[in-house]
């Protein structure tokens, strides 16, 4: 398993506001030897989330626009640019909620079963008690009830740490800049039939406090960009 992941050019995104506190650890648990470049994308961070990430030997990218999307995109379009296109884009959060030793574990279906897109589900893993709030919870469970119900494709969650194949991601000309990229993805697969898997992870609770799921507004408007979404591809 491990010399076929070898063979293979895999690159990380972590799209990161505020992180100073965790982003070390996030790259420190990362497995350096099957990913080519660690790719932290800045998100006008107003502490010392770059230069942790820097220092801990991170490519930092910076995205100027704020919005978990908008990072993400600047993170591609860094790869973009690279002489060498990577096989694989994995893609997890900066807050040390995921357990990145675990990134093998998504890369496995891609190389085993020409699997175009991996979700780390949390439904299906271990949760921390805590790790997520009850309207975390139930916004997961109704995004992929909407998904099933209306593209026919069942996922347990919207996780954030998730691998694709890079010509897979590329074809989904992904263009959402704030709450509604995981599910843009997701739904846009479906559209697309690609083949899907999702594996189990183990999620803790977040280093910090959520800039999302730890306010109300922040809770309000990622629901509501995460339901126009959905209906926005149909």
């Amino acid at each position: 398993m491990k010399s076929q992941i070898l063979d293979k050019v895999i690159d990380v995104v972590i799209p990161a506001y505020n992180e100073e506190s965790s982003i070390g650890k996030v790259i420190a648990a990362i497995p350096s030897a099957y990913v080519r470049h660690v790719i932290v994308c800045n998100n006008n961070s107003k502490d010392q989330t770059a230069k942790v990430a820097a220092d801990g030997g991170a490519i930092v990218v910076a995205a100027t626009r704020k919005g978990y999307g908008s990072a993400c995109l600047a993170g591609l379009d860094y790869i973009s640019k690279l002489e060498q296109s990577p096989d694989i884009v994995v893609f997890l959060d900066g807050d040390y909620s995921d357990h990145p030793e675990e990134l093998p574990l998504l890369i496995q279906p891609i190389i085993d079963d020409d699997v175009d897109m991996v979700i780390g589900s949390r439904a299906l893993g271990r949760l921390e008690r805590g790790a997520m709030q009850p309207q975390q919870i139930f916004g997961n469970w109704l995004a992929t009830t909407l998904i099933k119900f209306f593209y026919n494709y069942t996922f347990t969650d919207l996780g954030p740490f998730r691998a694709i194949k890079y010509q897979s991601l590329l074809a989904l000309e992904m263009e959402d800049k704030d709450f509604g990229w995981t599910v843009e993805m997701q739904v846009k697969a479906a559209k697309k039939a690609f083949k899907t898997e999702e594996i189990p992870v183990t999620y803790r609770k977040r280093i910090g406090v959520s800039k999302v799921s730890g306010t109300i507004k922040g809770t309000v408007l990622a629901g509501q960009k995460i339901i126009w979404t959905i209906f926005k591809y149909l």
